[in-house]
């Protein structure tokens, strides 16, 4: 019988965040196991409990390259109106939930990571995220406080993130015998939300 290839920490980190991204990309995460992760990669399955601790800390480290991605993704969009920006934020989640199904459900459906490394990084993934919603939402009114910029930013994301996956479900419905379309749905979400916005600041 061979001998599993050695590899250092840093080189079987890589080639599992690869060989999980493979499985991603065509497989939901409740079909891959730690056993069938270290015959891809060519090692024992005890090496990967000794690196990681867990499959579920395993995991979170694929949720944090997918956190990386989305980010980075986000990152692009840093010109135009408030407006523009909110807009090209949601279409960006969207889209990346729609090309990538199962890093997303891997995202959502298991829960994050409760402590250490892993907590703060992730932690500090998504605080990102909210502070550049509740940045942009204050541009828009400017008179806004602290506290309702946090709570507005989490309630306008969290309905982002609820039309983002009726849309991965195809459960939008139908509007006059069409099919709702995410992004028509995103539009008008936005649109309610900032003239809304703008006309409670013209009545302070």
């Amino acid at each position: 019988m061979a001998r599993p290839r050695q590899h250092s920490p840093e080189e079987l980190h890589a080639s599992v965040m690869a060989a999980c991204d493979s499985w991603l990309k065509q497989h939901p995460i409740h079909a891959l196991s730690l056993r069938s992760i270290a015959r891809d990669v060519g090692c024992a399955p005890s090496t990967l409990l000794k690196l990681y601790g867990s499959f579920n800390n395993l995991l979170q480290y694929v949720n944090l390259e997918t956190l990386d991605s989305l980010k980075a993704q986000i990152d692009t969009f840093q010109a135009g109106t408030p407006d523009e920006r909110l807009g090209a934020l949601a279409m960006a989640y969207w889209k990346f939930a729609h090309r990538y199904p199962y890093r997303w459900q891997l995202l959502f459906d298991y829960p994050l990571a409760e402590e250490g490394e892993l907590d703060t990084r992730q932690g500090r993934m998504i605080e990102a995220l909210f502070l550049r919603v509740e940045a942009t939402l204050k541009e828009v009114q400017p008179q806004m406080a602290d506290l309702e910029a946090s709570r507005l930013a989490r309630t306008l994301w969290g309905s982002v993130h609820g039309l983002v996956q009726l849309g991965l479900n195809e459960r939008l419905g139908y509007g006059q015998g069409q099919a709702l379309e995410v992004t028509e749905l995103l539009d008008q979400l936005l649109h309610t939300i900032l003239a809304g916005l703008r006309a409670g600041g013209a009545g302070r």
